[in-house]
């Protein structure tokens, strides 16, 4: 279950380092005009952050939960990778919003090679 750990884990770790970045550059201007909106946001970021990175660690130390969780981590990331371009398309920044398209689309390509499912069925 090479793939899906891999993005896991990857996608993951660019989370933290991304609003980690965002958050010390001063580049949330939620955390002044709606903080309580961004916090939770960010709440859930990084708990879909954490579920990717530790059930792809886990699927790597073949732990028998670990694709159960890559598999929850997987399902926010989805949502995440198709609500979060909105905000990125309203300011016209392409980039990002392509971004989050190649996102998606390696969530599908580890959702669909099946194994993670068959790893929770089975």
């Amino acid at each position: 279950m090479k793939f899906p750990a891999i993005y896991g884990v990857s996608v993951g770790v660019l989370i933290i380092a991304q609003w980690t970045f965002f958050l010390a550059t001063g580049a949330v201007p939620e955390m002044h005009t709606a903080p309580w909106s961004i916090g939770f946001h960010l709440a859930a970021e990084f708990v879909m952050a954490a579920a990717l990175i530790a059930g792809g660690v886990g699927i790597w130390q073949s732990r028998q939960w670990a694709a159960k969780v890559l598999l929850a981590g997987l399902g926010m990331a989805l949502y995440s990778e198709i609500v979060s371009p909105g905000y990125f398309a309203q300011q016209g920044t392409w980039g990002l919003v392509l971004m989050f398209a190649v996102l998606l689309a390696g969530a599908l390509v580890g959702l669909q090679l099946g194994e993670v499912a068959a790893d929770v069925a089975g």
